[in-house]
């Protein structure tokens, strides 16, 4: 019985080294695209909700506040509380920036599921312009974010475009471990899926769309109680016939978790989404993660000598994959020193991701059903 379970974590680590290796390639291919050029110049709305004075908040939006964009720049911000903190960030960046379109509109929660989705529409009639970007608050971007993802919507068959990103930890081990999660295991197994013709990705990270394609699908309305908004505005858009864009850039997402118990809620609640959305693929992507089954394989072999380089040559292959993420645009401090630590808690939260249960969200708690729907509890 041992040997027979040696040998079947021994195949899954071997088939782990392929997959490793591979997105390691298309990790370098994707640092390799050429970004577009942008043929002509459109005003742009940039949409941002916010909730609460995260850490870091100042230097993202700041960093949309900087864009080298010669026509009109709306910037919309919103929240949803008069007292919410976030209102004296976005006054003090009108100080800093004051030939910037930036508008600030405070709504009120109309108790849809997704909280996020809400603030939008309460936004969204202060929008000026046709061509509408959307992105999270934890986001950070180059001077020239504007004009690319611009560029990519002018290409006719595009109806959405939305970007790969990078861990951006700000302080301490915690928000470390988030980012390492990113680079090490999200961003390559997006490219993989890519690859295989097995994604079909919209991340929050980055949503450019076009006003009129926002109104085929529905608006922001359409989508107010889905807790993968992301992936459900993209999928809406492939059903048109459009193509969404992967941007060949990536942007910063900055993580601020102070503790274990915050990063565990935070990537549950991301894992359990992933899981909603592609339940075959999520579950078949357990051979992502060969470094738990060469650690098993070595008291079920007896700890010999080929179960030991087994394990040698899995954390040897691991690092190949944050090498080459290390060298995209949008992210922080090295995690390679992680990796192994970070493969052994990314697989403990794929387990866990299986439990049913209720999921944290900006400091809510809601049930999620099986069609993604979430509901305040």
């Amino acid at each position: 019985m041992a040997s027979c379970l040696w040998l079947a974590c021994t195949l899954i680590v071997v088939i782990g080294w392929i997959y490793t290796l591979f997105a390691a390639f298309l990790v370098a291919r994707f640092a390799r695209r050429p970004k577009p050029k942008l043929e002509r110049f459109e005003n742009v709305t940039l949409i941002k909700p916010l909730y609460g004075a995260e850490a870091g908040l100042d230097a993202s939006l700041a960093s949309f506040c900087r864009q080298d964009y010669p026509r009109e720049l709306q910037m919309l911000c919103g929240v949803q509380d008069p007292a919410d903190p976030a209102i004296a960030t976005v006054h003090s960046l009108q100080r800093q920036f004051p030939s910037l379109d930036l508008e600030l509109v405070v709504g009120k929660r109309r108790g849809r599921g997704n909280p996020k989705v809400d603030n939008i529409s309460n936004m969204f009639p202060a929008a000026k312009h046709d061509l509408l970007i959307l992105s999270d608050s934890d986001m950070r971007v180059a001077p020239d974010y504007a004009q690319q993802v611009s560029a990519l919507l002018q290409q006719p068959e595009v109806g959405l475009v939305t970007c790969l990103y990078r861990g951006a930890p700000l302080t301490g081990f915690w928000s470390r471990m988030a980012a390492a999660a990113v680079d090490q295991h999200f961003l390559p197994s997006v490219l993989v899926g890519l690859a295989f013709g097995l994604a079909k990705p919209c991340f929050g990270s980055t949503i450019g769309l076009r006003r009129s394609t926002l109104e085929r699908i529905g608006g922001f309305e359409a989508f107010a109680d889905t807790l993968a908004d992301d992936y459900a505005m993209g999928d809406a858009v492939r059903r048109l016939g459009f193509k969404v864009e992967i941007a060949p850039f990536t942007v910063g997402h900055t993580f601020s978790e102070a503790s274990f118990s915050e990063l565990l809620a935070h990537e549950l609640r991301w894992a359990r989404t992933i899981r909603l959305v592609d339940p075959a693929g999520y579950a078949g992507s357990f051979v992502t993660h060969p470094l738990p089954f060469a650690l098993a394989a070595l008291p079920l072999s007896g700890f010999n000598a080929i179960a030991w380089m087994i394990l040698a040559v899995t954390l040897a292959c691991r690092l190949f994959i944050p090498i080459q993420v290390e060298k995209l645009a949008g992210g922080g401090k090295s995690t390679l020193w992680l990796s192994p630590l970070r493969d052994l808690l990314s697989f403990a939260v794929f387990v866990a991701s299986f439990v049913p249960g209720a999921v944290n969200w900006r400091g809510r708690r809601y049930s999620v059903g099986s069609d993604g729907t979430v509901t305040p509890i």
